[in-house]
Formats: structure tokens, sequence, C-alpha cells
């Protein structure tokens, strides 16, 4: 069995204009759809981040897998490492560790993980989850996602969406009885490091009024200087199930911890084994929050998993904005993963684009199901795919980076350092 083609295509595609702590997101997110042909007929699918320096890195190895068998892993770690040079003294603590240049390698080599994994299990005629080690749930649970927003882009790019303004704690309420209505989840996130602290404080607690019982997450994206984090924990003291990337770095992280006895939560400061062994050292985080795409793929992330297990932390994922090819390898390995904690991360609810067939990815009680389908369990919609490929072309972006930058169109006196408050 040989690769006989390796595809990249750009996609755009709509993203509301959900506010964080580096600003406001961008019209569009970008991806990079990922098609691995085998002289078997069967096409691996992946999906990754689009931004214009990650896919020249995937074309930098595209040429290179042509050949190889889609069981040779070692095969794809050699090409990526002969093609992509990173510079490792560059920290990861970013909004996005991702997109980050020292993840180069990693990134590129998890992208092209996945699609050769979904050849693999096509070819052998069993869903991903099996080449995982099995099934520990068939169905894998995600949370509510919360952000609050901006009514509507500048300039109008396309029409606004049908969630309005989300600026108020009734606005951020209602949008929780949406999400929980239409979607059947049964746990709450807060994106906050946006607005004052105490007031999204306050938000938190009308979401446990509104929603008595429900497991609650405020994740600030290290906005909030250590006093500000020691404050608000005190205020949600007994109401969060995890303190989320509260303030910056892991030293800090340990500090609060030590000081409020609140369990800290990171998709930021351990996206590394190095950072990982720090960890263990500082006790910084004791809720790891793994995400596929930056941890190097679906054998990593089962990895990190195992060091998770050996040393006592809990485990959940994390999420960015991504196409429904990206929530079901996420699904997948979640699906294969015994100690997972928590209801995991998703924005997929926020989109109303995609390019699978069948349209979006169901939920059911909160819950995305393993159907028995071989691989992901998707297929590309090539009419989808062209679509979203054109509105690439079309919108001009290139990275999606810029959300200080934007935020300032609607705000000219919003500060660009970090943390904020």
């Amino acid at each position: 069995m040989k690769i006989t083609d390796v595809r990249v295509t750009p996609v755009a595609f709509r993203d509301p204009p959900v506010l964080n702590a580096s600003g406001v997101h961008v019209a569009y997110a970008l991806r990079a759809i990922i098609e691995v042909e085998t002289d078997t007929g069967h096409v691996g699918l992946g999906e990754t981040y689009g931004d214009l320096p990650i896919l020249q890195n995937l074309e930098k190895v595209r040429a290179a897998l042509v050949g190889l068998s889609p069981f040779d892993l070692n095969g794809l770690k050699r090409a990526v490492r002969a093609h992509i040079k990173t510079d490792l003294s560059q920290g990861f603590a970013n909004l996005n560790p991702g997109t980050h240049a020292a993840k180069a390698g990693t990134n590129v080599f998890g992208a092209y993980e996945v699609a050769f994994l979904d050849a693999q299990a096509q070819i052998v005629g069993v869903p991903l989850v099996e080449l995982l080690g099995g099934r520990c749930r068939d169905e894998v649970a995600y949370s509510a996602y919360l952000f609050f927003k901006q009514e509507k882009h500048l300039d109008d790019p396309y029409p606004a969406d049908d969630w309005g303004p989300i600026l108020t704690a009734e606005q951020l309420v209602g949008s929780a009885r949406r999400m929980v209505r239409d979607y059947g989840f049964k746990s709450i996130k807060l994106k906050a490091g946006a607005l004052d602290p105490d007031y999204e404080a306050e938000c938190i607690l009308a979401l446990r009024e509104a929603f008595p019982g429900y497991p609650l997450r405020i994740d600030p994206n290290a906005n909030w200087r250590l006093e500000t984090g020691r404050r608000i924990a005190a205020r949600l003291k007994g109401v969060l199930e995890y303190y989320e990337d509260p303030v910056p770095g892991l030293a800090q992280m340990a500090q609060l911890h030590r000081e409020t006895g609140v369990k800290m939560a990171t998709n930021m400061v351990v996206t590394s084994m190095d950072e990982f062994r720090e960890n263990v050292q500082l006790n910084g985080a004791q809720v790891i929050l793994s995400d596929h795409h930056f941890w190097g793929g679906l054998l990593a992330t089962r990895q990190l998993a195992q060091m998770c297990e050996t040393f006592g932390y809990e485990l959940s994922m994390h999420s960015n904005s991504h196409l429904g090819i990206s929530l079901m390898a996420m699904t997948h390995v979640a699906a294969s993963i015994p100690n997972l904690h928590f209801a995991c991360d998703t924005h997929y609810p926020w989109k109303t684009e995609d390019l699978v067939e069948g349209g979006p990815v169901p939920f059911v009680d909160g819950c995305v199901r393993l159907t028995d389908a071989p691989g992901l369990g998707v297929k590309l919609d090539r009419a989808k795919l062209a679509e979203l490929h054109r509105q690439y072309l079309d919108c001009g972006m290139r990275v999606t980076s810029e959300q200080g930058a934007y935020m300032r169109r609607y705000d000219p006196s919003f500060p660009l350092e970090k943390p904020r408050f």
C-alpha cells in the first residue's frame, strides 16, 4: 500500500465576533484540510490551522509523503524532521499555542498523522478509535462554550448571526439556555478575560443560579494579575469545577493554587513534555487540557493521558475554531482514553458552515456519538470544500492573529498588553 497523492486545501469559514483576552475574533477562521490518498482508493482526512506559516510548512512536507505507506508513521516523522526546522528556544505561552512558531514540527506531524490514521482505519475497515486502543465509551461529552460577543462584524462581510450581542449577564444566561436547549450540554464554560473580572464573576454566579448543579468553568486566558486571580477565586470558591489559566505562567498558577486550594487547569502553559516536567516540579496545573493539534497528533494525546495517570493529573480537551473533521478526530481519541475526567471543550456550535457530508456533526444530550463507520466516520462534501476554499481566496485573510487590532476598531482605547486586569 502506498500513498499516491497528498492534497492540502486552505479554507475560510464564518467566525462570530466573540470576545477573548486578545480582543475579538476576526470575521473568518482559517483551516487547512488534508487529504491523503492511497493506491487502495481510500482517502484519509485531517484538519489543522490554516494560517499562512502553517500552510507553508504543510507544503514543505507534502511531496515527501507520496510513496510512503499510510501505516508508516515513522516515515512521516522523518519527513517532518527533514523539512521543518523549529526554534525551540521560543516559549509556547500564548493564546493559541498550536500556531506558535516553536510548534511547527509538532503541528505538521499531528496534522498529517490524523489523515494517515484515518486512511489506516478505512483500509482495515474499523472505526479509528479501534486503532487507538479501542473504545472506553461510545459517546464523548462536550461542554457549552460561552462567549461575550459583539452584535456583528464591522464592515458587514456577511449578515449578522441570530445570537445578537452578548455583553450582559442576562444575555449570557440566554445564550447558555439556547446551547443547553439545542445541544443538551450538561456543563458550561465561560471564556473570560474580556470584560471586568468582577462582572465576569457575577456572570458565573448568574449561571449557577440559572443552571443549579451544572459544572462551571471560567477561562481568562491568563489575562488577570495574581491579585485579581486571588480575588475572583475567593468570590467563586466552591462554584468552579476548575479555574482555567487565570494568571500567566506555571509559577503564578502554582502560587494561586497553594493560596486558594482551587484546582487549576491549563491549555496554555503545559503544551509539551518539557512543560509537563516543569509542571511536575511546580504543580501549577492539576488539570491538563490536551489538544491533538499542538500535542502532535492522536497517539501523542494518548501518551499524554498515560502521563497524567502516572502523575495524578486530571485530563480534558481544549478546542479552538474547528470544523467537523477536527471534531471527529478529537472525539475518537477522547473515546479511547480511560482517564478523561471532564466534558471536552468545543467551539463547534458557533459555526454555521462545514464541509462534511450530511451537514454538521450532531450533538445528542451534549455528546458526539461514535458510529461503526470506518476511519473518522466522515467524508468530504467536495462542493462545500470548493465553496470554503473560494471563501478563503476571496476574504483576503492569511492569518487570524490580529484580534487586538480588530478590537481597536470597536474600541480605540483597547489595550494590547497582558495581563490587562
